[in-house]
């Protein structure tokens, strides 16, 4: 596939408006959700809930089970996906800040939802970021299933360890590939390579926060830049995806990182960038046709920073289209596709809410 990258400005496109409804609100720092059949939802909370949304919008007391959850700063429990099987096995999967020698770090777990749905079961950590590093920041922390059933996650760079997401002795800013059991799969890029850990599957990265798979089957992944120099990615075994070598983004007060390059030979081009930065944090893509064939196969992302959902179309590979929506619903964590393949995203404040995006005549 080509590699295309574009800093993407507002342009007309095919008008198509949205209205928004409460599902249910009262959160305490809301970061990820996942659709339940029969239109129930789990909703995460930073702080370290994991809650359980029934179909009339009634939100539950926390479930029970989860292991110690290390929050503060960035960090806390975050992401939370269901396995494919989970209408046989309700085995469901979510990561986390956990602590240990030498501070903390992105920890991803396995568990199963009890009958009632009121707690986890047989929960399991799989896989540990490796080091273990003291700080708040950048732990990423999305995760997505691949059609072979193998589990990706995002990991942070845990900000002042940049310069180590070029390094593959670590995991730090990069995506990493494991088995249901927590196993590097042997076809993953460095199992072969001296010194670098099996699990790795891209690296360079700073902190991705949306991920998502395909109607293809390819994956992609948003991170955030510094100042500057978010990036949306087609992500590839093995790619390197420049950070900190090249970035569209500055340091924080201004002033270039490294050399101040934006490309270099070998390290992947984002197919999308922003500048000045959105903040991006969850990412999906629309597979139903629920608010017509216009809309059908973008992705959909939220920014935290000028609270509104973006929406992306590619045509060839080619970012054509990008359109803002709900802007000033607040600070958007996620998005998913729900059950019924209508849009809902979750705002982290002003308030939390959870709410649904209904086509408007």
């Amino acid at each position: 596939m080509k590699k295309i990258f574009w800093l993407l400005m507002p342009i007309a496109v095919q008008a198509q408006t949205v209205k928004t409804e409460v599902v249910a609100q009262g959160f305490d720092s809301p970061w990820a959700m996942a659709a339940l059949p029969g239109g129930e939802w789990l909703v995460t909370e930073r702080p370290g809930a994991l809650r359980k949304i029934d179909a009339n919008g009634k939100v539950s007391a926390p479930l029970r089970g989860l292991p110690k959850i290390d929050a503060g700063g960035q960090g806390g429990l975050l992401d939370l996906v269901l396995d494919s099987g989970f209408a046989s096995n309700r085995q469901l999967y979510f990561c986390f800040t956990e602590a240990g020698a030498g501070g903390n770090g992105t920890a991803l777990a396995k568990a199963r939802l009890n009958g009632e749905g009121t707690a986890l079961e047989q929960v399991q950590v799989i896989f540990r970021q490796l080091p273990k590093m003291a700080g708040r920041h950048h732990f990423g922390c999305r995760i997505a299933e691949s059609r072979d059933g193998s589990l990706f996650m995002t990991l942070g760079e845990r900000f002042s360890a940049m310069q180590r997401a070029q390094q593959l002795d670590n995991h730090l800013g990069k995506i990493v590939r494991v088995t249901k059991e927590g196993r590097a799969p042997v076809d993953n890029p460095f199992t072969q390579t001296p010194g670098a850990l099996p699990e790795i599957y891209s690296y360079g990265h700073r902190n991705p926060q949306g991920l998502v798979l395909d109607a293809k089957g390819q994956l992609w992944a948003h991170e955030h830049g510094p100042q500057g120099g978010d990036e949306l990615n087609l992500v590839q075994a093995g790619k390197n995806y420049g950070w900190p070598v090249i970035t569209y983004g500055e340091n924080y007060g201004g002033g270039k990182i490294g050399d101040g390059i934006t490309a270099k030979e070998g390290l992947v081009q984002p197919h999308v960038y922003w500048v000045p930065s959105i903040a991006p944090s969850g990412l999906a893509q629309l597979s139903s046709k629920a608010y017509g064939e216009a809309w059908q196969g973008s992705y959909f992302l939220g920014s935290l920073k000028f609270r509104y959902l973006e929406r992306v179309q590619f045509e060839d590979g080619r970012a054509v289209t990008q359109q803002k929506l709900l802007e000033n619903t607040g600070r958007l964590r996620d998005v998913r596709q729900g059950t019924d393949g209508l849009l809902y995203v979750l705002t982290e404040n002003e308030p939390a809410q959870l709410l649904r995006l209904r086509p408007s005549p």
